[in-house]
Parts: C-alpha cells; sequence; structure tokens
C-alpha cells in the first residue's frame, strides 16, 4: 500500500471508533446546562452533543477535561471525552460562568 492507502485506512479507524462512542447529551437553556451532573463510565470515549436552545452563544469549556468548544446560538456541537480516570470533572460556560456550571462525574464500573 501506498501513503495514501494507509491514510484513508487510518481515517477510516478514527472515525469508526469515533461513531461507536456512546452519545451522551448536554443541554443549554437560558444559560443553564441541563444535566448539570453527568455520569460516564471510567475508560470509554464518550461523545457530548451539546445543544444550546438559547439565542446567545454559548462555550463548553473544561480545564480538567482540556476541551474548549463554542456552541453558536440556536446549534449543535460535538465534543468528544476520555477515556478518563474516575473522578470528577468540571465544566462551565464561558460566556456564563455563575450559571452555566456542570460536573461530568467518571465512575469505574
Amino acid at each position: 500500500m501506498n501513503k495514501t492507502h494507509w491514510l484513508y485506512v487510518f481515517l477510516f479507524l478514527v472515525s469508526s471508533a469515533a461513531l461507536s462512542a456512546p452519545t451522551e447529551e448536554i443541554i443549554i437553556e437560558n444559560h443553564v446546562f441541563s444535566p448539570a451532573k453527568l455520569s460516564i463510565p471510567a475508560g470509554q470515549k464518550v461523545r457530548l452533543l451539546v445543544v444550546n436552545k438559547d439565542a446567545s452563544p454559548e462555550e463548553f469549556e473544561s480545564y480538567e477535561l482540556n476541551r474548549e468548544k463554542v456552541i453558536a446560538g440556536h446549534s449543535k456541537a460535538v465534543v468528544f471525552i476520555g477515556p478518563l480516570e474516575p473522578g470528577t470533572y468540571p465544566f462551565f460556560g464561558e460566556f456564563n460562568p455563575k450559571t452555566a456550571q456542570g460536573v461530568i462525574e467518571v465512575v469505574a464500573e
């Protein structure tokens, strides 16, 4: 195989792994994340679908998860996290940090 073929194989494998990740949904409404606490299993990649029902943009940000994503008003975005060790990983909305707060609890199975 040449380099191009290997690249396609790699991209297929990465895409397949991402598609097989379980999806959890977080909704932003009235500048609040819901659910504010989300539990996921340790050691597993998770696809977060962040739905912003507000007219204004909000940012899903977490220093502990090393993630930062702006979600435009009335739109959706995907954020992949994990696999993670058991623990608590806070996140917040940078545009409304007093109200848009949440935590992802990673639990051992």
